[in-house]
């Protein structure tokens, strides 16, 4: 995964609330397990529209993404920040997040950050001036500077602060700790954890 400590990069706004994974990836992109070329289907249905945000210079190099309450709602499917991060999205930026989504996000090195709407309003009402659509993200010091270079402070579990930056996920974490685990099933015991009735059950089988 790839570690993620500061960015400064163009922000696109889509001022929607419940901004549900079938809008971010529509489900026919989904017949894929790889990753790859998902982010030309971010927003496929909604790119429909002439002049789309993303579609449009400078946003089509955004990599923060603004929205509304409720981002990421609905399924459950790992392929809309797959289709995020594939388009060069590693920031999004929020009221609220579907709480699945939200965990999805840290597992594939995007930042989830929570504002209060009056400061989203603020964010968007700037980003939509390409002179001022620059956001500066400072994870360590967990600050969001806008285009006049305000800073709005957010929140982030210190746990998954520190994942993020080292580009490390659950199964990276779990690696780490590999020659822990290889010294506790040496020196465990040879028993079995299961009871002696349910041991005797399987072996008259």
């Amino acid at each position: 995964m790839t570690p993620f400590s500061r960015l400064s990069g163009i922000a696109a706004a889509i001022p929607l609330a419940n901004i549900d994974t079938d809008k971010i990836l529509p489900a026919r992109f989904l017949k894929t397990i790889s990753r790859d070329g998902l982010g030309r289907g971010l927003f496929a249905d909604m790119r429909r529209e002439p002049g789309f945000i993303l579609d449009r210079a400078p946003w089509s190099r955004a990599e923060i993404l603004v929205a509304l309450d409720n981002f990421g709602c609905g399924s459950s499917r790992e392929h809309a920040p797959w289709a995020l991060l594939d388009f060069g999205i590693r920031c999004v930026i929020a009221p609220s997040f579907a709480d699945i989504f939200y965990n999805n996000c840290f597992k594939n090195g995007i930042l989830p950050v929570t504002l209060p709407s009056a400061t989203i309003a603020g964010l968007i009402d700037l980003i939509v001036d390409p002179a001022t659509a620059t956001i500066d993200v400072d994870l360590p010091g967990q600050i969001v500077r806008d285009g006049h270079g305000a800073g709005h402070r957010f929140e982030i579990d210190p746990s998954r602060k520190n994942g993020l930056i080292a580009g490390l996920d659950e199964i990276d974490e779990t690696l780490r700790r590999e020659a822990d685990i290889a010294q506790f099933e040496a020196n465990r015991p040879d028993e079995s954890w299961l009871p002696d009735i349910v041991v005797a059950r399987f072996a008259r089988r």
